[in-house]
């Protein structure tokens, strides 16, 4: 709580007094998953997310929001901060917080990885071990330099990714050095200011600590005064009379003198110096705090709120066919865009991030990404139906090329008539949109009418769509066909598909003969619409009450429905009926249906690798989960005090079902326990490995009852898929640079069964790029490592991303799916001073210009953008006091 001497007159902007508060159940252990090991310990995940939620209360604070009343913060004081709790008072009631939470978790799993992958958990520079602090400073001021320009170059989910590990060194500090048994109660003055010194060091010939055999080393250092911190393992080996990190997965802590000094858990057998454990946590926490307000300083508040997309806004992202016949698609993109942005100015729903990407035949590109709309809409205006081409065009390579510029979570809207000319890339764009969590759809112009407008080489098989069909459903997406004369109106999905829409599941999920469809709507959704494609003889729609309409267009008893050609959209009146509603949809062909609602009830889920091999037990995070490992699921439900009076029961989720996509097949249910208090959301399942054997993408769906007992359902946004083998591509953290050459590794696991494997490379722009590894035969549980070499010629652009692909696919003898990894490094621009420090002249931090900022990238003609996910790739005028009820 907060300190009763401490008057809340006090509060003001320029000093500003917030109230940290974890939960009493809540390490320096990586993630949630360590709690299992050391109960009651404080993670890198919770100081993580803690910190990022007290400077966003700062901000929130400081910009009141326009049209709404200004927080207090007396409201927040006694309570856990919660990011829905935020959302709730400074956006309003409903508006989803759930891009927020998923940009907390890259920077919390990008922490949490430090102590698993084979480049950082056993470097001591990456964990202020072994008496390197002056190194370990250098490493963190490095990292959070990266995070710096690459948020300003609008590359956030590498920024995040360096975040995390900044983050990860500057928390361990204080629980590996001995700053705490130095008495010091606040965070160290000069550990984020590079030209500052680090003094009062332990030497070479300084004995730090003596020997201890038991678990708890309470008096174990030596009476001095100079600053230390432990070493660990083998590597570098503990000279005589220093300190040891301690704990059971420490070697060196066996070696006189015993023991340890970390303070990383509550758990003596973990932590000798378990008993500072919570003190060390509150000198991290407020140094995380530090860290985000330096970044927050540094980036502006608009900058600040970007890389944390402190926002409930999606982003907007165009993917553009500029031949000769596409004039109606343009203008009714432009139309779209310019009611968009026009209509949410200024609004918290107005878009934060918007990307064009042109193409043609045999062109793609370049990719213009701006955080600014009226740059937006110049550079839309300027683009032009020009010439003519065959079809089919390069689209596949332009929306790679989208979804590397794209924030994750967002929508991209592909404008074509033609097919695709490069199908080649379907499966690997298939994985970008998942490692992405894009959702792809897709407006396609078939009209008969265009035939002679373009050139045709060869006849066009009748599948040639079927690229789009495979990306949109991996995506969660959709494709729509429609006509010349109805693109104005269907291009209109654009503004409504950004609303954090979810799909609610349908049973069975496709139209069988003579059965009607099944979804459940729950008192949390809104805005209800019902998707209808391809040519159907008749449809009705049937709410709980009985009451039915059919495909009558106009005002209906249950809504409103309009058809433009082959698609038809019904839109139910709000608020909708609770319960069971039906669809019966009656067609020739194989119509699809997809029924979607606004809501902030929604959830977010990983896929993790237990490890209890490392520095710390944990939780390993994966994209997606692999055949043969025992893998855990993590759902982070968001939205639960949505419409939630004070004392009303929060909502329940007792499991999740996996279901295969798209038969829709039940593959199995998995009851989920919770993690921590019931308010953060946050749920575990076991996933048994018979769950993970079945081949093919399936679904997740999340089962549970509100606080009256009534069904709650949700469904994740896009299928998973098992992975045959583990595939991770990494490099060493930091920019390239222009005339350099980077060292890449590359690892792949087999943990099911024997492989044969073609390994191959790609790298956009065409660099050179070569490989010591193209083939592997692997048994069961063995692993094989590669090198590639990146050269990056004198000619790159600064500030411009570098995406490299790896891709396994099954020899013959072994015919496995093709599985992707993605790595996305920065070329850096020349610098003119230090980002982290402020000018000679200055006695304060620097605040740069706030004006969003826009880049033009140029592309290549052939091959487009790969994605990465990098593994291991007193704040001024602010015054932080710490009251938490638990310490």
């Amino acid at each position: 709580m907060l300190p009763a001497d401490v008057p809340l007159s006090h509060l003001s902007p320029s000093a500003l007094l917030l109230l940290l508060l974890l939960p009493p159940t809540s390490s320096f252990f990586p993630n949630i998953w360590s709690l299992l090991a050391a109960p009651g310990s404080v993670t890198h995940q919770d100081l993580t997310e803690e910190a990022a939620l007290n400077v966003t209360l700062q901000l929130f604070l400081e910009q009141p929001p326009p049209g709404r009343p200004p927080l207090r913060l007396e409201d927040f004081l006694g309570r856990t901060l919660l990011a829905d709790d935020l959302f709730a008072a400074y956006f309003g009631p409903g508006f989803p917080s759930r891009r927020f939470r998923a940009a907390l978790g890259e920077v919390s799993r990008a922490n949490a990885a430090q102590d698993f992958l084979p480049t950082s958990r056993n470097d001591p520079d990456l964990h202020f071990d072994a008496e390197r602090l002056g190194q370990g400073r250098t490493r963190l001021v490095g990292a959070l330099r990266e995070a710096l320009v690459a948020a300003r170059a609008l590359e956030h989910t590498l920024a995040r990714q360096r975040l995390g590990a900044a983050l990860h060194a500057l928390q361990d500090f204080y629980s590996h050095s001995n700053w705490v048994e130095l008495g010091q109660q606040q965070p160290h003055p000069h550990l984020l200011w590079p030209r500052q010194e680090l003094r009062s060091l332990a030497q070479v010939g300084d004995p730090t600590c003596s020997d201890c055999e038991e678990l708890s080393c309470p008096g174990n250092l030596l009476g001095f005064t100079l600053l230390t911190s432990g070493y660990f393992g083998a590597h570098p080996s503990k000279p005589p009379g220093k300190c040891s990190h301690g704990g059971r997965f420490d070697r060196s802590s066996s070696q006189p003198p015993r023991g340890g000094i970390n303070k990383d858990s509550t758990s003596p057998g973990f932590s000798p110096h378990h008993t500072l454990h919570l003190q060390a946590a509150k000198l991290a926490l407020l140094a995380s705090v530090q860290a985000f307000g330096l970044l927050r300083n540094r980036l502006g508040d608009k900058g600040f709120s970007r890389l944390l997309d402190i926002s409930p806004a999606s982003s907007l992202s165009f993917v553009l066919d500029t031949t000769g016949s596409m004039g109606e698609e343009i203008n009714a993109a432009k139309i779209q865009a310019r009611h968009i942005v026009g209509q949410r100015r200024g609004s918290p729903m107005e878009p934060v991030h918007y990307v064009l990407v042109p193409f043609h035949d045999p062109g793609f590109g370049p990719v213009f990404t701006t955080s600014d709309p009226d740059s937006f809409w110049q550079q839309l205006n300027e683009i032009h139906a020009l010439g003519g081409g065959d079809e089919p065009e390069m689209c596949l390579s332009a929306l790679e090329l989208a979804l590397l510029h794209t924030p994750p979570r967002s929508d991209i809207f592909v404008f074509t008539d033609a097919s695709p000319k490069d199908a080649i890339l379907t499966n690997r764009v298939e994985s970008l949109t998942q490692e992405r969590h894009c959702r792809v759809t897709f407006l396609v112009t078939e009209d008969p009418s265009r035939l002679q407008g373009r050139a045709r080489r060869e006849v066009l098989s009748p599948l040639r769509f079927e690229p789009y069909e495979a990306v949109a459903l991996a995506s969660g997406g959709e494709v729509i066909f429609t006509k010349d004369q109805h693109i104005q109106d269907v291009a209109a999905i654009v503004g409504d598909s950004m609303a954090d829409l979810v799909t609610l599941p349908l049973e069975p999920p496709a139209v069988v003969s003579g059965r009607p469809l099944v979804f459940r709507v729950d008192a949390l959704l809104q805005r209800v619409t019902v998707r209808i494609h391809r040519e159907v003889s008749s449809f009705w729609i049937r709410n709980p009450a009985g009451v039915s309409q059919g495909q009558e267009e106009g005002e209906g008893p249950l809504g409103h429905t309009r058809r433009f050609g082959q698609f038809w959209i019904v839109t139910v009146h709000d608020p909708p009926q609770t319960g069971t509603w039906e669809i019966q949809v009656t067609a020739e062909g194989t119509p699809r249906v997809r029924v979607q609602a606004q809501t902030s009830l929604d959830f977010l889920f990983y896929f993790g690798i237990p490890m209890e091999d490392g520095p710390h037990p944990g939780l390993y995070p994966l994209t997606q989960p692999v055949a043969g490992l025992q893998t855990q699921l993590l759902v982070e439900v968001t939205g639960l005090g949505s419409r939630r009076k004070p004392g009303d029961p929060w909502p329940h989720f007792s499991h999740v079902v996996l279901r295969g996509v798209p038969e829709g097949a039940e593959r199995g249910r998995v009851p989920l326990e919770p993690l921590g208090p019931r308010e953060r959301g946050l749920l575990a399942a076991s996933l048994p490995p018979a769950l993970l054997s079945t081949a093919g993408p399936f679904s997740l769906e999340l089962i549970g009852r509100d606080g009256e007992g009534r069904r709650l359902h949700r469904a994740a946004p896009q299928p998973c898929t098992v992975l045959p083998v583990l595939l991770e591509l990494g490099g060493s953290p930091g920019f390239l640079a222009p005339g350099s050459r980077a060292l890449l590794s590359v690892r792949v696991a087999s943990f099911s069964g024997p492989q044969d494997l073609d390994l191959r490379t790609s790298v956009s722009p065409s660099f050179p790029l070569t490989s010591n590894l193209s083939r592997v035969r692997l048994e069961p549980n063995e692993t094989a490592w590669g090198r590639l070499w990146l050269e990056v010629p004198d000619s790159a652009a600064p500030d411009s991303v570098v995406a490299v692909t790896v891709t396994a696919t099954g020899r013959e003898a072994s015919p496995v799916p093709p599985t992707h990894a993605f790595l996305r490094l920065l070329v850096l621009g020349p610098a003119l001073q230090d980002p982290l420090a402020a000018p000679a002249h200055s006695s304060g931090p620097i605040l740069p210009s706030t004006s969003p900022a826009s880049t033009w990238v140029t592309w290549g003609r052939a091959g487009g953008g790969r994605v990465g996910n990098p593994w291991w790739g007193t704040v001024g005028g602010v015054l932080l006091l710490l009251g938490l009820a638990s310490w």
